[in-house]
Order: C-alpha cells, then sequence, then structure tokens
C-alpha cells in the first residue's frame, strides 16, 4: 500500500421517519409504499424537501377539526390524517 493514499472514514446517518398510527409508534420506512403529504411522497424524501403539512392560515370554519393542521398518511394499506406533533424523525 502506497503512503500516498489517503483514508477517509465515511459516516452514513440515516433518516427514519416514525408516526403515531391509531396508538402505535411505526417506523414508515417499513413500508415500502408509504406515503406522506399532499405529494405523496416517500417519508424520507417528504423531510429532505420541507415536511409540507396542511396549515391554514384563515380557517373557514372556527370550532371545527377539520380545519386543524394535519398531515396525510398512507401505511400498509391503510389511509391516516394525523396531526404533525405525531410524527418524529430519528437520525443515526
Amino acid at each position: 500500500m502506497s503512503n500516498n493514499v489517503i483514508w477517509k472514514e465515511v459516516f452514513f446517518i440515516a433518516t427514519h421517519v416514525y408516526a403515531c398510527l391509531c396508538g402505535e409508534w411505526v417506523n414508515l420506512g417499513d413500508d415500502p409504499e408509504s406515503r406522506i403529504g399532499g405529494n405523496h411522497s416517500n417519508p424520507y424524501i417528504w423531510w429532505e424537501e420541507g415536511a409540507e403539512v396542511y396549515s391554514p392560515i384563515d380557517k373557514d370554519q372556527e370550532h371545527t377539526m377539520y380545519q386543524q393542521d394535519y398531515v396525510n398518511i398512507y401505511f400498509k394499506g391503510a389511509e391516516y390524517r394525523i396531526h404533525p406533533m405525531f410524527i418524529q424523525i430519528k437520525r443515526s
């Protein structure tokens, strides 16, 4: 081996998107068909591209769940509408 070779250590940081779906925390990456957000993105892409959520500034109706912030999630054949506080990001 030549002394001119410089060895560089490369660290891979994985990003995992977790969501609490009906009381159970799941890694959305466990389902290759999972989608999140208005653009139906892969969870990793959704996070890297700004993590869009539905969050109206002007609400058409007061005192209704329909105007609260939410994210649509498709996971293992079911569709969910959850508040963004039920999403966690893990980087390791």
